[in-house]
């Protein structure tokens, strides 16, 4: 009996070895279409939020749209393990969930719900390495779909040599990359982002307090922060390496703050 059962075990272990990464594929290929078609569609009614980190006074509110988190499906897929779990119920619709696992372990996971006929977020949910709830906002009242504005997707070109070149020695934390800039008050800010977690790198003449999801350091005659979910030592670690601040090497990738009219 134990020699007739190898060969099935044998099977089972092929069989899971194959067929599982094409079910995340899949599993990945169908997120991302439903991320790229909530770039320009998006449900609407009552949507509960909540919102522990960054900390603030009120951590709950309710809002008529889902708050926009700046998915980006490439980065996304290149730096997340994506699963569908079974479909759940979300204001009374039925909804796919899909969970994100980062390869990067100190980075946050998240959870969406996607519509099973619009194929657009109705739910999502981020929480921390720690496991601790960081964020969470879902529809409990749907009213129906409306056409939004198409978002920017990709970084522009250079913009990372140009980042290492305004800050020599910087280490972007695994899995994050630049993909915006801009330039106001007086200080130069860069998004950093793994696809769906966003770090805010900023270059400042004045430093920041510590806190929760925030590191510092002078270089020179200037701070540079580095902000976001993120454990403190591995924002440190990004920032312990930085010889200088060249922020004119930003040049015009820094896009201008929109002016009050």
């Amino acid at each position: 009996m134990r020699g007739r059962g190898r060969p099935a075990v044998l099977a089972a272990l092929l069989t899971a070895l194959f067929v599982c990464p094409a079910a995340q594929a899949a599993d990945a290929d169908d997120l991302s279409a439903a991320l790229r078609r909530a770039r320009t569609l998006e449900a609407r009614g009552t949507v509960s939020v909540t919102v522990n980190f960054p900390p603030r006074a009120q951590a709950q509110r309710q809002a008529a749209r889902l708050p926009a988190v700046p998915f980006r499906p490439a980065l996304l897929l290149r730096n997340f393990r994506v699963s569908r779990g079974p479909d759940e119920a979300v204001a009374g619709r039925p909804a796919a969930r899909y969970d994100l696992s980062p390869l990067n372990t100190q980075a946050a996971r998240w959870t969406l719900w996607i519509d099973r006929v619009w194929n657009v977020p109705l739910a999502y949910e981020e929480r921390g390495a720690d496991g601790a709830l960081a964020r969470r906002a879902a529809l409990t009242e749907v009213r129906g779909a409306a056409r939004t504005a198409a978002r920017a997707e990709n970084a522009p070109t250079g913009l990372r040599g140009a980042v290492l070149e305004a800050l020599p020695g910087l280490k972007f934390p695994p899995g994050f990359a630049p993909v915006a800039a801009r330039a106001v008050a007086g200080q130069q800010e860069v998004t950093l982002s793994d696809g769906v977690n966003v770090l805010s790198l900023v270059v400042s003449p004045r430093g920041v307090q510590a806190a929760p999801g925030v590191a510092s350091r002078r270089v020179g005659g200037r701070f540079v922060w580095l902000v976001g979910n993120l454990p403190p030592e591995a924002l440190a670690a990004a920032l312990s390496g930085i010889r200088a601040v060249r922020p004119e090497a930003l040049g015009t990738f820094l896009a201008p703050a929109a002016s009050k009219p």
